[in-house]
């Protein structure tokens, strides 16, 4: 399962150095994904940023990565990081920069690695599950309903600040919009 709770030394001090709040959260998250496959975390948004979620145990679960969205409507990010992992665990390879239509009708999905300097505020909850952030990420893009994306020149006003590249750059980084990529 995953957990950092085992009988090593090393855990065992973590776990007592957790608050309970911190111990709840681990029992949810372990708990979403024995009976889901993983589990999603939901971000409200704020005055700083949109909303977001990403996924607890992919990794620990199926060593597949785990993932991030941004600023889709409430309902529909866990949706989308959950049709991932079933697709992923169930042995699908999905490639960074390639365009996937089949998760919503009609609109687009790219996927992009996550930069490690991310994952603190992206993936904050999902330390307690790897103390030591080793887990690989994967933000999933999602297209307005006309297909523009974050990066491209004509998407709408604000779309890059909404749904942020997290690559080290802020821009697509494992391949190059327009050329071989969306």
């Amino acid at each position: 399962m995953c957990a950092v709770t085992s009988t090593t030394p090393a855990s065992a001090d973590l776990a007592a150095e957790l608050t309970p709040d911190e111990q709840r959260l681990i029992e949810w998250i372990e708990a979403q994904a024995k009976e889901r496959g993983n589990a999603v975390v939901s971000v409200a948004g704020d005055d700083e940023g949109a909303n977001y979620c990403f996924t607890a145990c992919a990794w620990a679960l199926h060593n597949v990565p785990e993932a991030v969205v941004i600023g889709l409507p409430e309902h529909m990010g866990p949706v989308l990081l959950d049709a991932y992992v079933d697709r992923a665990a169930n042995g699908e390879i999905f490639e960074v920069g390639k365009r996937y239509d089949d998760f919503f009708d009609g609109v687009p999905v790219v996927f992009e690695r996550v930069h490690k300097g991310h994952y603190p505020e992206f993936f904050g909850s999902a330390f307690l599950i790897y103390p030591d952030g080793d887990f690989p990420a994967l933000q999933l893009i999602v297209a307005t309903p006309e297909g523009k994306f974050p990066w491209h020149p004509d998407a709408p006003e604000g779309f890059a600040q909404w749904q942020p590249v997290l690559t080290g750059s802020g821009d697509p980084e494992s391949w190059t919009p327009g050329v071989d990529g969306p």
